[in-house]
Parts: structure tokens; C-alpha cells; sequence
């Protein structure tokens, strides 16, 4: 998972006053290009302190969708364990290709990719052999239909300004009836401030505000993005880059998991959604 990795932002102060040297968080608009520029330094900056935070629950080579703990082995959302070996998948916002590697035991011919060239430096010190290309989700550097399967467990769809021309790419690259499974933050997250305790259960803001969360420097210069889409928008998103939405899984808190992450958390995972995962094909 990197979003397969995502590090989940705090609830949003407009007043608050950052200290000397912090970013300030804010709304406000941010276009394709600032989004990528920002997202690739935030990764490479913050890649070693999220592996080390983070490594021993998503594993070396375990798939995991989301911080639920919702293992792909179960899951089956790309299919049955049993039928992927052969396919040629695509993992997008690898991270350390943890999914990568899940994938290629069972069989698979994976490629991770990922935007960030410190977190594909955590995938190499792992080791396992998968290919790693350093690449931004917009441009996909591979011919049309080169890959059977293709997903991304929180990675490049909630940091990019313009979702459907990742989801048309991932079509161009997808062979006829090749599927295509992202999980992302559920968007009724956004209405809610990103605290694991009682202070996370009460609205906060509107659903309905699509205008990205910003973190900036003393310039103005965003360093971390990430855009909001409600639940109808990303159904949309989906139908218009040409795929059909065949599952949406909201995955339930399990028993056994008693971790935090971030706003992520039993008390909130109990009570609402926090992962949303959308499961498409292409026809």
C-alpha cells in the first residue's frame, strides 16, 4: 500500500498559524502540475519515516488495500489468487512494492511504479526482483494493452488534480476485459476532522467542498496536496474514462486489528467508513 501509502493529513485549522519552518494547511486550488511536483518531493521526503512507521504492518509482501488491514489474499478483488499467475499487472503508487510481491508469488508478472524515487529505493533495499519504473500515473510509460490486471492500493488517484486522465491511461494500458481496482480515503472522511478519537466522529466541514488540501511553504509553495472527490464524483470518474464499476468495497473495521493510523482508527472504523475501494473493469 503506498497510499499504497498515504499518511493521512490532520483536520484543517484556516486560522491555524504554522510554526517557524512548518508548512501552513490550507484549501485552495492546485492544478496538475503543482500536485505531481508536490506529491513527488513529499514521497521522497517522507518515504523512510513512513516504511519505518509503517513497514511492519503492510509487510514485505503482503497486499493490503487500505489501513482496515483488508488483505487482497482474502479479498479477491482482482480475482482468485489461483488465476493470477501469467497475468502481467500493474501496481501504481507502489511505494516499496509490497503488493508487487504479493503478486509475483502467486504467479504474477508485476511492475511497480511509482511517482517517488526514494520510496522505489525502499523497494530495492527489500529486494525481490520486480521491475520498478519511476514514473507519474498521468503519463504511463507503456504500449496499449500491455497489462492484463492493473491497481493501487492509496496511491497516485486522491494526490492527482485530474483523476480521469490517470484512469484513461490506465484504460490505454489495460487489455479488453482488464481490471482495474483502486482503493482510496472514502470520501465521507472529508466531512470529518482526521482525528482517531471522539473529536473525529463530529462533522466538520462540507462534504460537498471539492477544493484540495494544501500544505505550503513561506513562499506559497504547495509541498504536499491532496484532492477531494465525494463518492458520486469518483463513480463519474470512473464511467468516464471508460470503464465500468463492476464492486465498491467499504471495507469494515476487523476485530483484530487495534492499530491507529493516522485518523484511522477502531473507535472511527467501527462507526464510519474509511477506505473505499472501486473495482472496474475494461470492457
Amino acid at each position: 500500500m503506498t497510499p499504497d501509502t498515504y499518511e493521512p493529513r490532520q483536520d484543517l485549522q484556516d486560522d491555524r498559524h504554522p510554526e517557524a519552518g512548518e508548512p501552513e494547511a490550507t484549501r485552495r486550488n492546485a492544478g496538475e502540475t503543482e500536485s505531481s511536483r508536490a506529491s513527488r518531493g513529499w514521497w521522497d521526503g517522507n518515504a523512510d519515516e513512513y516504511q519505518r512507521e509503517h513497514g511492519e504492518f503492510l509487510g514485505d509482501d503482503r497486499f493490503v488495500w487500505g489501513p482496515e488491514g483488508l488483505d487482497e489474499a482474502d479479498a479477491g478483488l482482482l480475482g482468485p489468487a489461483a488465476a493470477l499467475a501469467g497475468r502481467d499487472v500493474l501496481e501504481i503508487g507502489a511505494g516499496a512494492a509490497q503488493c508487487s510481491r504479493w503478486l509475483a508469488a502467486q504467479g504474477a508478472r508485476p511492475v511497480a511504479l511509482d511517482l517517488s524515487h526514494r520510496q522505489l529505493q525502499h523497494a530495492l533495499r527489500i529486494g525481490g526482483g520486480v521491475p520498478l519504473v519511476e514514473a507519474d500515473a498521468g503519463a504511463l510509460p507503456f504500449a496499449d494493452g500491455s497489462f492484463d490486471l492493473a491497481c493501487s492500493a492509496y496511491g497516485a488517484v486522491p494526490f492527482v488534480a485530474d483523476p480521469v486522465r490517470v484512469m484513461r491511461e490506465v484504460r490505454r494500458v489495460l487489455r479488453p476485459g482488464g481490471r482495474w481496482v483502486f482503493s482510496v480515503t472514502h470520501p465521507i472522511r472529508w466531512a470529518f476532522p482526521d482525528e482517531p478519537g471522539p473529536e473525529g466522529l463530529s462533522v466538520a466541514a462540507s462534504y460537498f467542498d471539492r477544493t484540495p488540501y494544501v500544505e505550503q511553504d513561506e513562499t506559497g509553495r504547495a509541498v504536499y496536496v491532496e484532492h477531494h472527490r465525494t463518492l458520486g464524483d469518483r463513480v463519474r470518474d470512473v464511467v468516464a474514462a471508460g470503464f465500468r464499476l463492476v464492486d465498491l468495497v467499504e471495507p469494515e473495521w476487523p476485530e483484530w486489528n487495534t492499530q491507529e493510523w493516522g485518523g484511522w482508527s477502531p473507535l472511527r472504523g467501527h462507526l464510519i467508513p474509511g477506505t473505499a475501494i472501486f473495482v472496474c473493469e475494461r470492457d
